[in-house]
């Protein structure tokens, strides 16, 4: 299937590399955005993780709003803002100044994971540890600061109220696709880490989604992982970087991300390799052609509106040229 002029965005963590601390890890990241914003991608999203040493997006709207000064036209957002662990006000608030700061560029996905173990998930929520079934609900009263125009509501956000910032739901299994469906809403699913549900999900959202304000047809995303490289070879050896950091969360080992290998046998047994080959099949490796080729495939399988790329690449350089080529593969 023809995937040319398929829109293109980039999802980042700032990972934290090994010898490498988070300031540097955050540079990383304001360089990945504007070689994605040079490139012609659409969009980069930051996500939400806590208690994670070797990951520094946990403040996900203070990195949202760095990045978005350090760029001058690509869209920046959340994928996601995990809403469970925040009041609905005070993510209207913070996203509608950031939209106040960089009008027409943010955007806000949302999703209902804690973004964490237990244990921090209820340092987080302190005694509310019910937030995730109230999900919907606090979508809603979110959606609702935004696009309230009475002024005799008692409880308003300032700023954020009249502007009309795009909501993503996001997703790794079939609840969030009716969800997604059911308000109407882009549906981002997350095949990057957890690809099992994938075409049950985007089937599900294609076949109960109904219009909205925001939407009036369908818009799904799929977020997975994309190495590219001059040769196959290269490629394959710049993914190794990725598997090691998947290794190191199968065997609760986490480690800052690593610098690729020639083979990966001396780091895992047959279980783990399994365990890790689950969490990442939806990967693409390879040079142009055989990127093209995968990919063509994949649309052919599972029909989708957007790609998120998701990248982990010890050298800065090789990521953003990895970037680069992905991206021509579309153009």
């Amino acid at each position: 299937m023809d995937i040319r002029n398929t829109p293109l965005s980039v999802l980042d963590l700032a990972v934290v590399k090994q010898g490498a601390d988070a300031a540097g890890a955050i540079s990383d990241s304001v360089k990945t955005a504007q070689a994605a914003e040079k490139a012609g991608y659409r969009s980069i999203w930051f996500a939400e993780h806590h208690n994670m040493q070797h990951v520094a997006s946990s403040a996900t709207s203070l990195l949202i709003g760095h990045i978005a000064g350090q760029t001058t036209s690509i869209k920046v957002g959340s994928g996601g803002i995990m809403l469970p662990n925040h009041s609905p006000l005070v993510i209207a608030e913070q996203f509608g100044t950031l939209e106040t700061l960089y009008p027409g560029r943010i955007e806000l996905g949302l999703g209902r994971a804690p973004g964490t173990d237990q244990l921090t998930a209820m340092a987080l929520r302190r005694t509310n540890m019910n937030t995730a079934f109230s999900f919907p609900a606090d979508v809603q009263e979110l959606w609702n600061y935004f696009r309230n125009d009475d002024p005799e509501v008692k409880v308003r956000a300032f700023p954020g109220e009249g502007l009309h910032i795009p909501f993503y739901i996001l997703g790794s299994s079939t609840d969030s696709a009716h969800l997604a469906a059911g308000l109407g809403l882009p549906y981002a699913f997350a095949a990057h880490f957890a690809p099992a549900q994938l075409k049950s999900a985007v089937k599900i959202y294609l076949d109960k989604f109904r219009p909205s304000e925001q939407l009036q047809k369908p818009y799904g995303i799929v977020c997975m992982n994309a190495f590219g490289a001059d040769t196959d070879n290269e490629a394959y050896r710049l993914s190794t970087s990725m598997f090691r950091m998947f290794i190191g969360m199968v065997t609760n080992r986490r480690q800052p991300l690593a610098p690729p290998v020639d083979s990966l046998e001396p780091y895992w047994t047959p279980d783990i390799q399994h365990a890790v080959a689950q969490m990442t099949a939806c990967t693409f490796i390879g040079d142009k052609k055989s990127l093209h080729d995968q990919l063509a495939d994949f649309r052919d399988e599972v029909p989708f509106d957007e790609l998120i790329i998701s990248s982990y690449i010890y050298d800065l350089e090789a990521k953003l040229h990895s970037l680069k080529l992905i991206r021509e593969v579309f153009a």
